[in-house]
């Protein structure tokens, strides 16, 4: 992540070094990467403006006001053309001062052509205040109607008072942005700031946590955060994991358990090896993960772009027609009624709560999933996730606890069961498969010499051949006795029974004898059941893959009540059968947790990656479940269907205000009740519109997931 690098929330594309304005939508810019400590200059400055201009606004307002409500003491107490030269003298420093940066900001957006907000308010107001000016000046050259008590209406307290709210509008904008990114600064606020580090003579002492180093061994006391991502070498304690978990249960940790950075231990003391620091702890990369997600835009943003294009445009030939409208038919003063009215019709029609909707509720909906453990890679998957109606599971680590255990064997006349264990261990000891390490382990459970194997082969989706003190082993599923062309006799019934309790067997072969059938279960994760029957009650539609056999999978997915399997799937295929879903119209998203799930990840519209899994894995994920449980999915899911209906809410707010302010500015009442809407209202509603979107959105976090 770079650093002096600042963007804008609502043109995440739009980068540059340093503080700035936006040459799209005229907003600050804000740092790329999120600051713990928060500079405060720009609120401070906005507030300065603000106060000092709506100060002097008052004083402009009273006066005017005074003169409209008593009239004959206003101008007992002071002449109508002393109080307007009195007002024009005040609004200087307010409009020209207070008022400079949305001027400077509506220049830029007329250079650049990139219509905003502040084009429009510097339109209004300049309109109103030179209007007004030339009233006061150069009276004569209005025509005799226009004149009321001896001078012409003039709106020097519109102008001021519409830059103090606008002003005020601005503060309470930055406030709350502010607020949507409470969920990494929290986050990054987790990091504690030194570790105790245990050096090589016994000696301990606090270090500074960027002065760890990989495989440095730390003491965490009771009590004291996690300080770097590493594994448990000496003692026992539970561990509180839910500022990255979101699951509020801790976790017991005992010798070679992985620890994450930040969380806090219990009551046990644990000795650990540094493993992961800096940018490759997990609390970095889920920071990271945050906040590119939070810059990125969501699908539905384009169609906002289009309309925000055509809009600012538009508004001002509205104004415009506004303004002959009025003055060519209009009550007298026609001209007075004509500015006033288009002045209005260009305050209210701000554009920034439609630009706001979006990007707002990405950055809390984002922030909201990081506390919760699920890390959403960009806006799009955010979006696309409400509507997936398929999920495509992989078994293994995902349904089950990725643990496979020894459950039975069974041999042949003549073999010894010890014996094809052993020999079955020995050709596993070189394989990386899952089922593997249960095979070893059970063998050295029963205290079996292993020893090494010869011209070792992996086939592919069907297992493994080589050669063991001198005999010739093959040891795998089915399709590998099919493809040696050996007959399985009645080992293939008793695999059959085993299969059916769930259990996945595999076939050992001696010098071309089939000389036994060894089962393995992985167990299910106790979440699993729940998080099933919730999926199906989001209406989604539950496809298990696996490579086992038909029979073992229909245990399985008898048990969990899982709409469809497909068994004996190879690894290469598992992109295949998302691919077909999809070709059959259906919104698909694939969870998974290994190397050869990743194709699978990214051929889905969105990748759900167990972060128990590999690195392949979770790089080609759009959604990452830290904690690896399929109730994360849910969450998710519920995540994505809350954020979508808040960018609804507020777009639809957006749409409603604009169109039904910019008529009742233009005058659409005023023919049945002879109503119109004053621009300092106009302004009051402007403002208020954006810190109501924000507000909408800052409602996300306290959504129940």
């Amino acid at each position: 992540m770079e650093n002096g690098i600042y963007t804008c929330p609502m043109h995440p594309e739009v980068q540059q070094k340093g503080p700035g304005d936006c040459p799209k939508c005229g907003m600050d810019l804000e740092p790329l990467t999120v600051q713990l400590e928060e500079d405060t200059n720009e609120i401070e400055e906005m507030t300065r403006r603000f106060w000092v201009s709506a100060v002097l606004a008052i004083v402009i307002f009273i006066s005017a006001m005074g003169s409209m409500m008593w009239p004959k003491l206003s101008d007992t107490l002071i002449d109508p053309k002393s109080r307007q030269w009195f007002e024009l003298i005040i609004s200087i420093p307010v409009v020209w001062w207070g008022g400079w940066i949305f001027f400077v900001r509506g220049w830029q957006s007329i250079l650049t052509r990139n219509f905003n907000m502040f084009t429009l308010i510097s339109l209004g107001v300049l309109a109103a205040w030179f209007y007004s000016v030339i009233a006061v000046v150069s009276p004569t050259i209005f025509p005799p109607e226009v004149f009321e008590m001896g001078v012409i209406p003039v709106y020097f307290e519109a102008a001021s008072v519409i830059i103090a709210l606008v002003l005020m509008g601005q503060v309470l904008e930055l406030r709350a942005r502010s607020q949507t990114n409470s969920a990494i600064k929290l986050l990054m606020g987790l990091a504690p700031k030194t570790a105790r580090i245990i050096r090589p003579d016994g000696s301990e002492e606090d270090i500074s946590l960027d002065q760890v180093g990989i495989g440095d061994h730390l003491r965490v006391r009771p009590g004291e955060k996690i300080p770097v991502d590493g594994e448990v070498i000496e003692g026992e304690s539970n561990v509180d994991e839910s500022m990255v978990t979101g699951e509020p249960m801790a976790v017991s940790k005992s010798i070679g358990a992985w620890l994450i950075g930040a969380t806090i231990n219990g009551t046990g003391s644990l000795i650990m090896r540094a493993q992961k620091i800096g940018s490759d702890t997990m609390l970095a990369q889920i920071v990271h993960m945050v906040s590119q997600a939070q810059r990125s835009r969501a699908p539905i943003q384009k169609l906002v772009d289009i309309i925000a294009g055509y809009f600012v445009p538009l508004v001002v030939v509205v104004a415009l027609g506004t303004f002959f409208g009025w003055y060519f038919f209009g009550p007298q003063p026609a001209l007075a009624y004509a500015v006033i009215n288009a002045v209005a019709v260009l305050i209210i029609a701000c554009p920034c709560a439609l630009g706001l909707a979006t990007p707002m509720s990405i950055m809390v909906g984002t922030g909201k999933g990081a506390m919760l453990g699920i890390l959403i890679k960009n806006a799009e998957v955010l979006e696309i996730m409400e509507k997936v109606d398929t999920l495509v599971i992989d078994k293994t680590g995902t349904l089950t606890q990725g643990k496979p255990q020894l459950v039975s064997i069974t041999v042949n006349e003549g073999y010894d069961e010890n014996e094809c264990l052993r020999m079955a261990a020995i050709l596993e000891h070189s394989s990386e498969h899952p089922l593997a390490e249960a095979i070893v382990q059970g063998a050295q459970k029963r205290g079996l010499a292993l020893g090494h194997a010869e011209s070792f082969q992996s086939v592919t989706g069907k297992g493994i051949v080589g050669v063991v003190e001198g005999h010739k082993v093959a040891f795998g599923n089915v399709q590998l006795l099919e493809s040696l062309g050996i007959e399985a006799g009645k080992l293939g019934k008793r695999a059959d029974e085993l299969r059916h309790d769930g259990q996945t067997v595999m076939f050992l072969v001696i010098d071309g004898e089939p000389a036994g059938i060894i089962g393995v279960a992985d167990p299910l994760k106790e979440s699993t059941p729940e998080a099933i029957d919730s999926l199906h009650a989001l209406g989604i539609r539950v496809v298990m893959l696996t490579g086992d056999n038909q029979i073992t999978a229909q245990a399985v997915a008898s048990k969990l009540h899982i709409d469809e399997i497909q068994a004996e799937v190879l690894p290469q295929q598992k992109a295949q059968i998302v691919k077909q879903l999809q070709d059959q119209g259906r919104i698909v998203a694939m969870a998974g947790d290994g190397i050869n799930d990743a194709p699978a990840l990214a051929q889905a519209h969105v990748g759900i990656a167990m972060g128990t899994g590999t690195d392949v894995a979770i790089e080609s994920a759009g959604v990452t479940l830290v904690k690896g449980d399929l109730r994360g999915i849910v969450r998710a899911r519920r995540l994505s269907v809350a954020t979508m209906q808040n960018i609804r809410q507020n777009l639809f707010f957006a749409f409603v205000y604009n169109t039904v302010g910019i008529a009742i500015a233009a005058g659409a009442l005023y023919p049945l009740f002879g109503i119109l809407l004053s621009p300092m209202v106009a302004a009051v509603a402007m403002s208020f519109s954006s810190v109501s979107v924000i507000a909408n959105a800052l409602r996300l976090r306290s959504q129940k997931l």
